[in-house]
């Protein structure tokens, strides 16, 4: 007898339909899994059986071919275990026949019959949110609070393959309770006020916030760079509905949701070790999984020790600083992954620390040390950072000031304001929310840039040697510090304090 049951499968972060269909026929005992099944999928026959066993069902003594079509995309992970019993159970009568043709089935099964999470969850929910009629999607108990941000999909759920059985007979698949849980928005208590000093860094990091601006803070060691890093999400708007569904989205295909809790809502922040691999920065694999840019999506990308890694490495941050996404190229297909970040860098001035901060001694380095040392740093990638801020050590009078600095409320707010502001000047453009992400030449002939600004900006780009990707970049951050004073014009000052932060690529500032 044959049976066929609905499920599906990620590529990328993008799910497509699978069918799974059983055939048991007279024959010896054996079962066969066709379709281009990875390892995973193969070993699912003796998970499946114990499971089947342990649950008080039959297995018979029978040829069992099962095939995962379309059978010439390959299939990984352990998501079709319940496709594949309820398949068997239905193709040996212990099912009726057609009781599981409104279902989409996903999950890993335990021997002893229970129902496990799987990654991809939440990709799934959308691609079935999409279809009409809208099918029931039964997942793991621990899968309900990724699925269930899709609202428009109709889910089952059951902690074990007996009780879902159960249900399917009684056509009454239990129904998991909707969630009212609410993410907690800053649930490590960090704040913006925490730092002491450093005024300029925290006016880049505002800028940032605001555009969307990729940011190098080059300072001594204890500086503050990388508590002013894990600050940047608290001053960042609200991740929106969209926003926040990609971003879970990512996650759950990286195996990163945590199973059985709702997904925090909260921007991300990843702050990778200087060590890692040009994969694990991109992403890779026979998956191939997302990398640290494409977890870093609508969130932050924290790079520390920015000199030490290394120089292929950190070229490889080109493309998605540039449009935004990662194409992972293999034989058989291309993979997409969005990752729109906002890149911090940090790295000291020097290999021992000290220079320019002489209130910690003397550099040791030599010239060509530290040529050597900001070389690390490619042209093609500096030309691509929009600001560098200078963070110098902070004195110790400054760090006994019991005056607390501004709160990242405060500086939210204004950040909400200006990302509101270009919200409403891209409505028209599908991908674009903030200055960072437009394009250069739109912005100079719309951005609305005064004759006297224009004016600065030219001289000061044939005086620095700026390319046209550096001058657009210095028109974009201009943009932004206009949106943070509300002015609908692009003035002198606004100019000025642009190119106060950029540094061209042979490593002078502006």
């Amino acid at each position: 007898m044959l049976a066929a049951i609905a499920s599906a499968a990620v590529v990328g972060i993008d799910a497509y339909h699978v069918l799974v269909e059983v055939d048991v026929a007279a024959g010896l005992p054996q079962w066969t899994i066709v379709g281009l099944p990875a390892g995973a999928v193969k070993e699912s026959r003796e998970r499946v059986s114990a499971a089947l066993t342990n649950s008080g069902f039959q297995v018979p003594p029978r040829r069992v071919t099962i095939n995962l079509a379309p059978a010439d995309t390959r299939k990984d992970g352990t998501a079709f275990d319940l496709p594949i019993a309820l398949g068997l159970l239905v193709a040996t009568g212990q099912l009726r026949n057609g009781s599981t043709d409104s279902l989409v089935a996903l999950g890993e099964l335990g021997l002893d019959g229970s129902l496990r999470s799987v990654r991809g969850v939440l990709p799934v929910a959308r691609l079935l949110a999409r279809g009409s009629p809208t099918p029931t999607l039964v997942v793991a108990p621990a899968n309900v609070p990724e699925a269930a941000l899709v609202s428009s999909l109709r889910l089952g759920a059951a902690p074990t393959l007996a009780t879902l059985v159960d249900g399917i007979r009684r056509e009454d698949i239990p129904r998991p309770a909707a969630s009212c849980e609410r993410p907690v928005e800053n649930a490590e208590g960090i704040d913006m006020a925490d730092v002491a000093g450093q005024p300029l860094a925290k006016r880049a990091l505002e800028i940032a916030a605001a555009g969307g601006h990729a940011v190098l803070m080059v300072g001594p060691p204890g500086a503050g760079k990388t508590m002013l890093a894990r600050r940047l999400p608290t001053i960042l708007p609200a991740l929106g509905e969209a926003e926040a569904l990609e971003v879970v989205a990512i996650h759950s295909v990286a195996g990163l949701v945590p199973p059985g809790e709702p997904p925090t809502g909260r921007r991300p922040f990843r702050a990778p070790h200087h060590t890692l691999s040009a994969a694990a920065l991109i992403g890779g694999g026979s998956g191939p999984r997302p990398g640290e840019v494409s977890l870093a999506h609508h969130g932050v990308l924290f790079l520390d020790e920015l000199q030490e890694m290394p120089r292929h490495v950190l070229d490889a941050l080109r493309q998605p600083l540039e449009e935004g996404r990662v194409v992972i190229a293999r034989a058989a297909r291309s993979v997409n992954f969005p990752a729109r970040f906002t890149l911090v860098g940090a790295m000291n001035p020097c290999p021992c620390g000290r220079a320019g901060s002489a209130d910690r001694g003397a550099c040791t380095c030599s010239a060509l040390d530290v040529a050597r040392h900001q070389s690390r740093i490619s042209g093609p990638l500096a030309d691509r950072i929009d600001m560098t801020v200078r963070v110098p050590a902070v004195p110790l009078h400054t760090l006994a000031d019991a005056t607390r600095a501004e709160p990242s409320t405060a500086i939210r707010q204004r950040v909400e304001m200006a990302r509101a502001r270009q919200e409403l000047r891209y409505r028209s453009f599908a991908l674009v929310t903030c200055n960072a992400h437009v394009h250069g030449r739109w912005l100079d002939a719309h951005g609305g840039l005064d004759a006297g600004a224009r004016d600065l900006l030219a001289s000061a780009a044939g005086r620095l040697r700026l390319s046209a990707r550096g001058y657009h970049r210095v028109l974009k951050v201009a943009r932004t510090i206009a949106d943070l004073d509300g002015d609908a014009t692009i003035l002198r000052p606004h100019v000025a304090e642009a190119l106060h932060f950029r540094t061209d690529s042979s490593g002078g500032h502006a």
